[in-house]
């Protein structure tokens, strides 16, 4: 097998033969589905969310703080422009952001999968190109995935060891049987990003670095960058997908800035200036309150408000439970309710944003109010001795009287910690039995003003139970080294959830990601009843089970009190020049990865 994972062809070999049953009824489609069938047909003409006759020309300019020192965003070594993992690079199949988990063809014609999803086949088209004009080949997709699966970055990792073998099948198809059946996994192969590999012969691919400029297939291409300042890309006149109905109204503008800063205030002041003209604004307070500027007065830069249905995530200070200091489940609880959120988010936010109060409240796939019921108990029985109160019962945020004293969430907040073991001496310094002080570091990145209002009063709260707290900010560089070892007390945490949540959930919080350096895992939980419920989101059979899976996982995780939650906002704020205009036709997503840039387009 011709650049393919020889080592696993033995595996590959014990694959059930009772699979076999399933190959002959599949057939190569123009998508694939988690449940069900794709919502647009072969013939569809473009994405229902784009403008099929958006102009080309025009460029956005946008902002972000922090710097960069690599141009690979597959790799973990290194600081990476986020966008370029996105802009730069296809897979074989693309997301229609108004279906929550089905794929089309992208770069791949067909795609080929039996009833128990063993394996998946792609049919690449046979007019794919890279950048620099030459073909998009088999030898390049099997070498892609097996670098990005050994060599890349972890989060690729996981889906690799599911493959039992990978080999071309034809001269443009290739196959990825796996190591058992499993829904979701075909979609996830069709989601890797597709490297040119004579670019990185005689190179070492998990170095960091700006010497290299990536090659790849996309509409968009790196112009010209200076490592930490900026990033200028341009769209490729030659795109090979230009016609393609996937593709139509999406990719309309010429150029893409992405400028860089040292902290917020400064971006703003980029925006108002002018040398940025879009700017996506988080708090609701800055929204009704800084928008005001001349340019906004004249017209020249429009406020716009989208609205999407996808779970509200997690944002809020995530507590590191390989510190022992955190691994009391009613500690982490004291932390919460000393959380004046009330308070706090009249004087940040104005009180406009509602409280995150599970991982994906907002959506379907959030937990109800009250016990378990039906299905959902179901799941959770079997892991009733290792759950924590809550899980079972209901469990809800403290609320706040909204006044600064917070009294009786406070007391509740003693009386926990009280039970852990901690109480104050004479001096009200907070204390256990073998009189060590309860003290930690609150660690935050540089540049986040918002994120540092809130710290400044809730250490404040915390010191009035006696904690001993410091806060510590250090640059981009020092938090993204300190955060991939897990090497903090406790830290801001954002993790944005979607409407199919999968495989991804095992580098958020499953119990292998807790000792793998750059997982998404800060809070270092393992718990067989989070790794049983995520494996339960991929075997799903149907919807509905999909569903009360997920909002099983959304009970253990909120119960498990490993985050003190913020807000969420079930809307994205972007003020921008008038210029810049999107469909009206909003994705279920909302403003997502893949609304802008790619689908908005610039008029006069």
């Amino acid at each position: 097998m011709p650049v393919s994972c020889h080592y696993k062809a033995v595996i590959a070999a014990i694959v059930p033969c009772v699979l076999g049953a399933g190959l002959a009824l599949a057939e190569p489609l123009h998508g694939i589905a988690m449940y069900g069938e794709p919502a647009l047909p072969p013939d569809f003409e473009h994405l229902p969310h784009v403008n099929p006759d958006a102009p080309k020309g025009g460029r956005i300019v946008q902002g972000e703080v922090g710097s960069f020192d690599s141009l690979n965003p597959h790799i973990l070594r290194g600081r990476t422009p986020w966008q370029l993992q996105y802009l730069t690079y296809e897979s074989l199949m693309g997301r229609n952001w108004d279906e929550p988990f089905t794929l089309y063809g992208l770069l791949a014609e067909s795609v080929e999968t039996d009833a128990a999803r063993s394996y998946v086949e792609f049919t690449l088209r046979e007019e794919a190109r890279f950048s620099d004009g030459s073909p998009v080949t088999v030898e390049d997709v099997l070498w892609s995935y097996e670098t990005l699966g050994t060599l890349g970055h972890p989060r690729y990792h996981g889906t690799w060891a599911r493959v039992a073998s990978a080999e071309a099948t034809g001269p443009r198809s290739v196959r990825f049987t796996f190591t058992e059946p499993d829904r979701e996994l075909p979609l996830i192969m069709g989601l890797r990003p597709i490297l040119k590999k004579a670019q990185w012969e005689g190179v070492v691919f998990d170095e960091s670095g700006t010497s290299i400029i990536p090659i790849a297939t996309a509409p968009y291409v790196i112009d010209r960058f200076e490592a930490g300042r900026y990033v200028y890309l341009r769209r490729n006149p030659d795109y090979w997908g230009r016609d393609l109905p996937f593709m139509r109204g999406q990719a309309n503008l010429d150029e893409i800035r992405m400028e860089f800063f040292g902290d917020a205030t400064a971006m703003f002041e980029g925006f108002t200036s002018g040398l940025l003209n879009t700017m996506r604004e988080t708090n609701a307070n800055a929204w009704n309150t800084r928008y005001n500027f001349p340019a906004v007065q004249a017209g020249e830069i429009v406020k716009s408000e989208i609205p999407h249905q996808r779970p509200s995530g997690i944002s809020g200070f995530v507590m590191n439970m390989r510190n022992p200091l955190f691994a009391d489940w009613r500690v982490r609880e004291a932390m919460i309710y000393a959380f004046n959120f009330e308070q706090i988010s009249q004087i940040v936010n104005d009180s406009v944003d509602p409280r995150i109060t599970s991982y994906f409240s907002n959506s379907e796939l959030g937990m109800r109010p009250g016990p378990a019921q039906g299905r959902v108990a179901e799941l959770l029985a079997p892991f009733a001795d290792e759950l924590l109160p809550g899980a079972l019962e209901g469990y809800t945020m403290p609320v706040s009287d909204g006044s600064s004293a917070n009294r009786a969430n406070m007391r509740a907040a003693t009386a926990l910690l009280a039970e852990a073991g901690w109480g104050a001496d004479a001096a009200g310094v907070l204390r256990n039995a073998d009189g060590s002080a309860f003290r930690f570091t609150l660690l935050l990145r540089q540049g986040s003003s918002e994120v540092q209002a809130i710290a400044d009063i809730y250490v404040e709260a915390l010191k009035q139970l006696g904690m001993d707290v410091t806060i510590s900010q250090i640059d981009a560089a020092q938090y993204t080294e300190r955060s991939n070892a897990f090497d903090f007390d406790m830290t801001y945490y954002l993790r944005g959830l979607s409407l199919s949540p999968g495989a991804e959930q095992r580098l958020y919080w499953g119990s292998e990601a807790a000792s793998t350096p750059g997982s998404r895992n800060l809070m270092g939980v393992e718990s067989a009843a989070i790794d049983t419920l995520i494996e339960g989101l991929l075997t799903s059979e149907d919807h509905d089970d999909f569903i009360a899976t997920a909002r099983a996982l959304d009970r253990v995780l909120t119960s498990g009190r490993f985050v003190v939650p913020f807000w969420f906002t079930d809307r994205a704020r972007i003020a921008h020049a008038r210029e810049l205009r999107f469909s009206s036709r909003l994705p279920v997503y909302g403003d997502w990865i893949g609304f802008q840039p790619d689908v908005w387009w610039w008029q006069e």
